[in-house]
């Protein structure tokens, strides 16, 4: 078989210490447990083989999978995983783990798309280093089942762009398969495969449940027929067992039919023998999850709000049980008591291992029963679920929640508390995009923390709020609230408010044009990465980088976005990672590599606004200057993002854009009324970027304006075309360097710039 095959191939390669890993994808019931467990027939005597599941629980079970080794492997990543997980700490055991020389490891991961977030993580930990280590990493997943929101996507895009990744999809059966299957029985093979389409599992489900040649119409009346052709007492253990979603361990099994049933033994054999169940001396489960669900969605709801009670009680009274897991059987079984004990535990376990989306759907269960919780409990929980949806980008939700926080804090007199809940809604409504009330709240979390006599937290709120100037372009308010929150933050020793502060005062001296500002931000950037903070050396890579590509400065900029996509990917901060890679877009799309611009900027279509405004941007010009459809709809979208942000760095490029997109369609007038109000604004806060290219636009359609300074813009705008085109050649600009050319009298210069113009596909231009 040659998907056997691919896999021994890989196993031996591993044995040589030559790693990778292989995704085995296709939709429920294609075989891809089968296929995997076929592996152990591959393996060398001195191999092992570790399998883990992720489970259909309604909240994923924090590094689910990876708790089904305990026991398996070393005390090290035993230890790393049951101690709360970790992040750091789980990642460092599991290489290790895996670092076996000459004892190759296939480590399974099964079930992929029901993954939590600290699992994907862990899974795209190990796929960067899998080439150095001597294992094959399969994973198992249905193609069919994650949408678009669903970070699974995100891992297999990362895997497919590694050479040591391996894909093998599962095809359905052959109508001349099903006819050979069917071969020894009375059933009608053109019809089998008519109800089946080829797929095996279903194939071998109605074969099995058929009675002569009639055949169940559906895959659920298979299965249950099936069932009901047994005894009573083994119905009655399937229905317990199928309200568990994850396999079962023995000791579960013990508690939930123990000894003294009847027939106990008989059901256990009878199940399995009639192939619905799997028994092995680690874990019971169902052959198929199909047919797990087949029988718990047939379940009246009173009977499966009691078989999951009795599920909680058993889980209750084992030391150590996962709180994801009694969270789940609480919430099926209905009891809110439950509910309230173990799911702000399973929130916070899921928030520490870096599960950032289960945390958020413990936290909301948690608090459809807010009232059962102290004012200041509440209030605690409501500040815990928004931290975790500003973390997974619902940013509308966080602000949501951090509003309550911030109402319930007010009533309990804490002003230590009220001035950093208060910070916190500051940012998170700047990051949905209201500014204005981003900084009214943020002004008002600085005026508390001035009478709170906390310098570590008011630092914080300084350096809050000298952000949000920047982000305004309000440079010497940024700088001077900057400055104060630098001086408290050395008081208190804490370089991650400095680095924060540092980057804002340096964005700022650089929007005013001091020289200074570039080497702020790299001392910015140096405080941090010394003090192992990532999350402000990858803010001070961004706004360095930003700055360079606002300056044409392109061999600069990509100097430092290759250090900062490689530092936030190896320690996979997501967060900052996307708006690097809006950041590279927009580095290609300056050197005319527009295909790779689009396919960057595409990806984030459904990001937050900071990311998702700059992506349409880059799409929209990218169309303009293709002269493609869609180019209008995708700048007013941007166009409308940037006015609810009301920032320059936004509104300064959507504007570029739309004049630009009228000037080639010949509207001067639209060009005036597009650039000249971002204009005024650029020039009353002083940014030279936007005077310079908005400036150009304007001239262009015949409005006079005065510019000064040396932005390439500015140069090409006062008539010096050659000193001009000489600057965008050197930065590696083809498209300004052609437009440019074009500026100038000179024939052999306009069918230069013609000739780069055809190359790009610039046709409007």
């Amino acid at each position: 078989m040659p998907n056997c095959s691919l896999l021994a191939d890989a196993v031996r390669a591993a044995a040589s210490g030559d790693g990778s890993a292989v995704l085995v994808f296709g939709e429920a019931g294609i075989g891809k447990s089968s296929l995997v467990e076929a592996v152990r027939a591959q393996l060398p005597a001195e191999g092992r083989m570790l399998v883990g599941y992720c489970d259909d629980l309604a909240t994923a079970r924090t590094l689910g999978p990876f708790r089904d080794l305990v026991g398996s492997v070393g005390t090290e990543l035993s230890r790393a995983i049951t101690d709360g997980g970790d992040r750091d700490q789980v990642l460092a055991a599991l290489r290790a783990e895996l670092t076996w020389a000459a004892h190759p490891t296939v480590l399974v991961i099964e079930d992929v798309h029901w993954a939590d977030d600290a699992t994907l993580d862990a899974l795209r930990y190990l796929i960067r280093r899998i080439a150095d280590l001597p294992a094959v990493l399969i994973l198992t997943y249905r193609d069919d089942e994650p949408n678009r929101e669903h970070p699974l996507p995100g891992l297999l895009g990362q895997a497919s762009r590694s050479d040591r990744v391996r894909h093998l999809p599962l095809r359905r059966l052959s109508q001349g398969a099903v006819r050979q299957l069917s071969a020894g029985s009375s059933v009608d093979a053109d019809d089998l495969f008519a109800l089946t389409s080829g797929n095996p599992f279903f194939v071998h489900e109605l074969l099995a449940s058929a009675q002569e040649e009639r055949v169940p119409r559906t895959i659920v009346d298979a299965v249950l027929a099936r069932v009901r052709q047994l005894d009573s007492s083994v119905q009655d253990v399937l229905e317990q067992l199928a309200v568990v979603p994850s396999a079962l361990e023995p000791w579960l099994f013990d508690a939930l039919v123990p000894d003294g049933v009847p027939g106990r033994s008989a059901a256990l054999a009878a199940a399995e023998q009639r192939g619905l169940l799997t028994v092995s001396t680690r874990r019971i489960s169902f052959r198929h999850e199909l047919t797990r669900r087949a029988i718990e969605g047939s379940l009246p709801s009173a009977r499966l709000m009691a078989l999951n009670q009795r599920v909680l009680a058993a889980l209750v009274n084992r030391d150590g049980c996962d709180a994801a897991r009694l969270v789940h059987h609480a919430a099926q079984a209905g009891d809110v008591d439950a509910i309230v004990r173990y799911g702000p535990a399973a929130a916070r376990d899921a928030a520490r291992a870096g599960a950032h989306r289960e945390a958020v759907a413990h936290f909301g269960l948690v608090l459809e029963h807010a009232d059962q919780f102290a004012t200041d409990e509440r209030a605690g929980l409501f500040e815990q679920y928004a931290i975790e949806c500003y973390t997974i980008g619902a940013a509308e939700r966080a602000a949501d929640a951090q509003r309550q926080a911030v109402e319930l804090n007010r009533s309990q007199g804490d002003v230590r508390t009220l001035g950093s809940s208060l910070r916190w809604l500051s940012r998170m409504q700047w990051w949905a995009g209201n500014r204005e009330d981003a900084e009214q709240v943020g002004r008002e979390a600085v005026e508390v923390l001035e009478k709170a006599g906390d310098a570590r937290l008011l630092a914080l709120a300084l350096s809050n709020q000298s952000q949000l100037y920047m982000l305004a372009h309000q440079a010497p308010e940024s700088i001077s609230s900057g400055e104060r929150a630098a001086a408290l933050a050395r008081q208190v020793s804490d370089p991650a408010i400095i680095s924060h502060a540092l980057t804002n005062i340096g964005v700022s001296q650089w929007y005013l044009g001091d020289p200074a500002g570039q080497r702020t931000l790299d001392e910015a950037l140096r405080v941090a990465l010394d003090a192992g903070d990532v999350e402000d050396a990858c803010r001070a890579y961004v706004c360095i980088a930003w700055n360079l590509l606002d300056w044409f400065r392109l061999g600069e900029a990509e100097r430092y976005l290759t250090a900062s996509i490689q530092l936030a990917g190896e320690t996979e901060f997501l967060a900052f990672l996307s708006y690097m890679h809006m950041e590279q877009a927009r580095l290609e799309f300056c050197r005319g590599s527009w295909d790779a611009a689009v396919r960057l900027a595409e990806l984030y279509l459904d990001a937050n606004l900071p990311v998702r405004c700059p992506a349409l941007t880059v799409l929209g010009r990218v169309r303009v200057r293709r002269g493609q459809p869609e180019a209008a709809r995708l700048l007013g979208s941007a166009w409308e993002l940037a006015v609810k942000a009301s920032e320059l760095q936004r509104t300064g490029p959507a504007a570029v854009a739309r004049a630009e997109a009228a000037w080639l369609h010949g509207d001067r007038a639209g060009v005036r009324a597009i650039a000249t109000p971002v204009y005024q604004e650029a020039e009353r806060l002083g940014d030279q970027v936007y005077q310079a290219e908005l400036g150009y636009w304007l001239i262009k359609a015949g409005q006079r304006v005065q510019l000064a300074g040396d932005h390439p813009y500015a140069v090409l705008a006062a008539g010096r075309w050659r000193e001009a085109a000489t600057a965008f050649q050197a930065a590696g600009c083809p498209y300004e360097h052609a437009m440019a050319l074009a500026e100038g009298p000179d024939p052999e210069q306009l069918l230069t710039a013609l000739a780069m113009l055809d190359e790009l596909g610039a046709r409007p231009a």
